[in-house]
């Protein structure tokens, strides 16, 4: 889920332009900021203003604190969520962190406060029962509550929430994935990229040009972050092979088809693949979901039996879906891969290109293929 399906007035130093767009904070960069500032305070320290917050690129951000509250054993600190120019539901929000003592012994222990979310099914990066605070965010937490103590072992209680959370989650996809009581924290980079199809388009189709000018044979378009990194691994390519495809999937294949490469691999999670196996050019959530009638279809033919593509329909997340088939060993990511492949092959409409499709799970494992 994207930062801008899910999820001051000046948050702190923005990061570069992107093109004309300006460039925001994730949900969980701004809980980051917020729980160092509560922290400094419960140890008795004039928190920082701004807030420095090392991102997990190494890069430093800045945010403005927007309150602070001091009770007897707990600090409350908030910074205003600033996503840029992208058309986030969290824009403008207060993000809070309200930090405590915890047992000794029992290490940075999260809770979900007013407007966060709660998991209630499995599928997702956090398991049930846990506060919808998502793996990166969490560790930006840790890092900050380590660089505040100097360190490595902590024993804090962190509460996360946002303002009207519970309202603005009702503009996302949170119900339908299991989340209830509010939003997720998200974030794998602290940084949000303003959604323009012009401007993310256009670094495509510069990204294939340098590809070609620098004689690389070999592309790979990546649906984000891990897929981007899992085939870099995969295949020892160079930087400039990687290109950024995000969900356009279209939009590079159609470039493709007047300026070829030899070899072009498209790598991705198996959502987003899903969607270009049902023949979706663009994957973003805003114009399509998945179809789990579809995905019950590609469950019956990966091998399953009728409750298997049962499994499939009821199932709130394509990742659900695949851990399933995954225990009855059915390769239910391979035909999904097969799929996205014959899509991906149709937008190409270049013979000349070989063409595969990589599946990756949430560890960057390859988890299906078609070639």
């Amino acid at each position: 889920m994207s930062e801008a399906t899910d999820d001051g007035d000046d948050a702190g130093d923005l990061p570069e332009d992107v093109g004309t767009l300006r460039r925001g904070w994730t949900t969980g960069a701004c809980a980051a900021a917020a729980t160092r500032a509560a922290l400094q305070a419960l140890l008795g320290h004039e928190p920082d203003d701004p807030i420095p917050v090392t991102l997990p690129a190494g890069d430093v951000a800045h945010f403005a604190l927007a309150r602070l509250t001091r009770e007897v054993d707990r600090v409350r600190a908030a910074v205003i969520k600033d996503a840029g120019d992208d058309p986030d539901v969290t824009h403008g929000a207060l993000v809070w962190s309200d930090v405590r003592h915890g047992t000794p012994g029992s290490g940075i222990v999260f809770e979900a406060g007013e407007g966060v979310g709660t998991v209630t099914l499995p599928g997702l990066p956090i398991p049930p029962g846990e506060p919808a605070i998502n793996p990166v965010p969490r560790q930006m937490m840790r890092e900050a509550v380590n660089q505040v103590t100097g360190r490595a072992e902590n024993d804090f209680v962190i509460r996360i929430g946002v303002e009207n959370g519970l309202k603005l989650a009702e503009r996302t996809m949170n119900g339908r994935l299991g989340i209830v009581g509010g939003l997720s924290i998200l974030g794998t980079t602290g940084i949000v990229i303003p959604f323009s199809c012009a401007a993310w388009i256009h670094s495509i189709h510069r990204g294939i040009d340098v590809a070609r000018a620098a004689g690389i044979t070999h592309v790979a378009g990546s649906t984000g972050d891990t897929s981007e990194k899992a085939v870099r691994a995969l295949y020892g390519m160079p930087e400039q092979a990687l290109i950024d495809m995000g969900d356009f999937a279209g939009g590079m294949l159609k470039y493709l088809r007047k300026h070829p490469v030899p070899r072009v691999t498209i790598a991705g999670g198996i959502a987003k693949l899903t969607k270009l196996g049902q023949g979706l050019a663009d994957l973003h959530s805003g114009r399509g979901g998945v179809d789990h009638a579809w995905l019950a279809e590609r469950m019956r033919e990966a091998g399953g039996d009728a409750a298997d593509c049962a499994v499939a329909l009821a199932a709130n997340t394509v990742v659900a879906a695949h851990e399933h088939a995954a225990r009855r060993g059915l390769p239910l990511a391979d035909t999904i891969a097969r799929h996205a492949r014959a899509t991906a092959v149709r937008l190409l409409a270049n013979d000349d290109i070989t063409l595969e499709v990589c599946v990756f799970d949430r560890a960057g494992q390859l988890i299906g293929r078609s070639a």
